[in-house]
């Protein structure tokens, strides 16, 4: 595939997930955020080329109201599952799959991303957009994404603060991963909490592909 048509195929599905609704009620100790469409198309497509998608079992951990797992239901995947705690991101996640009009139905699973409540027999490819850790008290929030990402996994693509990757390395060497692909990428947040003082915001993010091994 050309740079060309990749681009194509990319802003086509970044176009075909701008109907997924966001956070209804947002909760700012979850920090539910809602991964832009842009960011969630440049991931899917990302593990899409490396043959993470089709034909794969795919789980979303922390899915929120569903951008990831349903950028990659519409890749083909054999089976996605979305797992969240808070049951009103997926009550909206279930609205969002029939806006999106995926042909790979989704599995919405209410249950605590960092406890396993997976146990699947088959590869998996893990897609997650984990709490940055950046309320009080929630400090490191994303290590326990990447620990279910590791016991679950065979391939996790994961979004992080910029200036993590000493931190995801680290954790990845001792729990039998190894990054094989990084990319820097913007995330967009709105106003949505007391605490924010502009009405948007950019943050830096980075984003890396870890295959477990372990």
């Amino acid at each position: 595939m050309t740079d060309g048509n990749a681009g194509a195929t990319r802003r086509r599905l970044a176009q075909e997930l701008a109907v997924v609704a966001g956070f209804e009620d947002p909760r700012a100790p979850l920090e539910q955020y809602h991964t832009p469409p842009d960011l969630a198309a440049h991931i899917v497509h990302v593990a899409d080329l490396q043959g993470d998608i089709e034909g794969e079992t795919v789980v979303d951990l922390g899915c929120g109201t569903g951008m990831l797992a349903l950028g990659a239901a519409l890749r083909s995947p054999t089976r996605v599952v979305g797992v969240d705690i808070d049951p009103a991101p997926l009550s909206t996640a279930r609205e969002n799959e029939r806006r999106v009009g995926a042909m790979t139905d989704v599995s919405w699973v209410r249950g605590d991303a960092t406890t396993a409540p997976l146990c699947p027999d088959d590869p998996v490819t893990v897609l997650m957009n984990p709490p940055f850790g950046a309320q009080s008290g929630q400090e490191g929030a994303d290590r326990a994404f990447l620990e279910t990402a590791a016991e679950v996994g065979d391939f996790s693509y994961s979004v992080h603060n910029a200036g993590s990757q000493e931190f995801v390395e680290a954790f990845a060497d001792d729990n039998g991963g190894e990054i094989t692909h990084a990319f820097a990428a913007e995330f967009e947040l709105p106003r949505q909490f007391d605490h924010h003082d502009t009405e948007t915001r950019q943050i830096d993010t980075e984003v890396f592909r870890i295959e477990w091994t372990g």
